[in-house]
C-alpha cells in the first residue's frame, strides 16, 4: 500500500467513526427529548432530522450534538426551540391545486347527504390547509354543517393557525392556487388586508377546532368522515408510518375518505383496506368490513 493510499484509508476510517459517533449522539438526543418532554422523534427519518439539527447547531454555534442535548435538558425554553425545529411547517393555501380540484369534484358530492360533516386535518402546521378546506366547503354550501379539526404537534404552529392571518406577500401564490383548484370567485372576498397580513374572516373559524396532537404518541380524537394527512408520513420511518396508518384507519367512519400526500403510499396491510377514489391525487375511500 502506498503512502497516499494509506492516508486515504485513514481518512475513510476517521469519517466512518465520526458518522457512527454522530448516530449515537442523535439516538441520545432523541431519547433525551422524549424522556424530558414526551415528544417522540425516535422514528422520524434521520436524514430530515439531521438537517434540522445541523441548522440549529450552526445558528447557535454549538460544537456537538451532545452539547445540544445538554443545553436542551437544562434550559426548558431551549428544549421548546429544538422541538419546534423538528416540526414540519412547509405548507401553503390550496397546496397542490389539482388535489383540491379533485376534492371538490369527487369528495364534496359524497358529503352532501351527511347531516353533519367531521373533517380532520392532521399535521396542519400553521393552518393554511384547514382555511383552504373551509373556503372550499363554504363555496359548496357545506360549511354550515361542518366541523374541521386542525391538529399539529407544534403548539407554536397551532397558535399561529388560530390567528387566521398569513403574510400578504403570499397572497399572489395563494390566489393562483385557489383559482387552479376550480373556483371562479374572488379569493380576496375571504380576507381583509393591512400592510403586512391578510386576515381571514372569523366566520370560518366558528367551524374550526384547533388542538395540539402528536401523531407519534397520541390516540384518536374522534371519528371522522374525512381525514387529510398530506406530506406528513414522508418524514416517518416504516415503524411510525404503520402506527399512523392504524390511527388514521381507526379514526375514519365507515366509507370515510383519506387523503395522502403526492409521494405517500400505503404500507401493507392498509392498502387492501381502501379503494381508490382519485388515485392520481391520493384520495381513497375506506372499505367497509
Amino acid at each position: 500500500m502506498t503512502q497516499s493510499e494509506h492516508a486515504e484509508e485513514e481518512l475513510a476510517d476517521t469519517a466512518q467513526e465520526q458518522e457512527e459517533l454522530a448516530a449515537i449522539e442523535v439516538d441520545l438526543l432523541l431519547e433525551g427529548i422524549y424522556r424530558a418532554s414526551g415528544y417522540d422523534f425516535r422514528n422520524y427519518l434521520r436524514s430530515s432530522l439531521m438537517r434540522r439539527i445541523s441548522n440549529r447547531m450552526s445558528l447557535d454555534e454549538i460544537p456537538t450534538i451532545t452539547s445540544l442535548l445538554d443545553r436542551a435538558l437544562h434550559e426548558p425554553d431551549y428544549m421548546k426551540t429544538v422541538i419546534n425545529d423538528f416540526s414540519i411547517k412547509v405548507t401553503e393555501m390550496f397546496r397542490d391545486p389539482a388535489f383540491f380540484y379533485a376534492f371538490r369534484k369527487k369528495v364534496v358530492p359524497l358529503l352532501r347527504h351527511l347531516p353533519e360533516i367531521r373533517i380532520w386535518s392532521a399535521g396542519c402546521a400553521t393552518g393554511e390547509e384547514v382555511y383552504s378546506l373551509g373556503i372550499l366547503l363554504q363555496e359548496a354550501g357545506l360549511l354550515g354543517k361542518s366541523k374541521l379539526y386542525a391538529t399539529d404537534m407544534s403548539e407554536q404552529a397551532i397558535e399561529t393557525a388560530k390567528q387566521g392571518k398569513f403574510p400578504l406577500k403570499r397572497m399572489q401564490l395563494f390566489t393562483k392556487n385557489y383559482l387552479q383548484a376550480g373556483s371562479e370567485k374572488e379569493f380576496s372576498a375571504y380576507y381583509t388586508a393591512d400592510r403586512e397580513f391578510a386576515h381571514f374572516h372569523p366566520f370560518m373559524k366558528e367551524h374550526f377546532v384547533f388542538a395540539q396532537h402528536n401523531l407519534a404518541t397520541d390516540c384518536s380524537i374522534n371519528e371522522f368522515h374525512v381525514i387529510l394527512c398530506r406530506n406528513v408520513l414522508i418524514y416517518f420511518d416504516s415503524v411510525l408510518q404503520q402506527r399512523v396508518y392504524r390511527l388514521l384507519h381507526d379514526s375514519l367512519s365507515p366509507s370515510g375518505i383519506l387523503a395522502l400526500g403526492s409521494k405517500e403510499t400505503f404500507l401493507s396491510p392498509y392498502k387492501s383496506k381502501y379503494e381508490e377514489l382519485a388515485p392520481e391525487d391520493r384520495i381513497f375511500r375506506k372499505l367497509e368490513g
